[in-house]
């Protein structure tokens, strides 16, 4: 099983930016300490979406960071993303073990804890759990799980959970109480004027909220 590093997972969504460059924008939250992206972009032709992934990968080198690409076995091989990022009508999550090796992370959105239980059987590294709250971009997906579903996860799986779905500063005490071990966010980041100093605010209070979880009462 791999590492997942990290404990904030940004979601790329270039229709959140309020037309600013996708690229200017990840990078501002790759300088406020953003280390794990994830380049969605669904809706791009195959080959504008493996540019951009050629860009992001030199950019998330840059700083260090993590590159899941979203769906595409062929452009994570290509331009040696970390990893590649799974939904329930994707490849399954074995096959493309196989096809990726040991070595890269597999995440996977699940929607139910079931799914969160059969994505660990198969080999996925990480789940992202939800949408916790309403939020436009999960609104397809259904009615929010809420808190229970993250816990009951938690409780049932061993790879680390990240919720999503409406996820910001104020809500991450919530998160790590229900058992997540991070959050997966978009328009928190995205939407942000200030990208950069959203994401230092914004990993301040993971960092602060998980010392005071994981401190002993002794």
């Amino acid at each position: 099983m791999n590492s997942v590093d990290f404990d904030c997972y940004l979601v790329t969504d270039r229709h959140q930016t309020g037309g600013r460059p996708l690229e200017r924008v990840v990078r501002e939250c790759l300088s406020g300490g953003v280390r794990a992206v994830q380049l969605r972009e669904k809706d791009l032709p195959g080959r504008d979406y493996f540019r951009l992934a050629e860009v992001f990968r030199a950019l998330t080198d840059a700083f260090g960071a993590r590159l899941l690409v979203n769906d595409r076995i062929d452009v994570c091989l290509a331009v040696g993303a970390d990893g590649i990022h799974l939904r329930s009508d994707s490849l399954p999550i074995s096959d493309v073990r196989r096809l990726l090796g040991p070595e890269r992370l597999i995440g996977y959105s699940a929607h139910r804890v079931s799914e969160a239980v059969e994505a660990e059987r198969q080999g996925a590294d990480f789940v992202v759990l939800g949408p916790v709250y309403d939020t436009p971009s999960k609104r397809a997906l259904g009615h929010p799980l809420g808190w229970s579903e993250i816990r009951s996860a938690a409780d049932r799986v061993s790879v680390p959970i990240f919720a999503i779905g409406g996820m910001r500063s104020d809500r991450i005490a919530e998160a790590l109480r229900h058992g997540a071990r991070g959050i997966a966010v978009i328009s928190a980041l995205l939407r942000d004027p200030d990208a950069r100093e959203a994401t230092g605010i914004l990993l301040r209070e993971l960092k602060t909220k998980r010392a005071a979880s994981t401190a002993s009462p002794f």
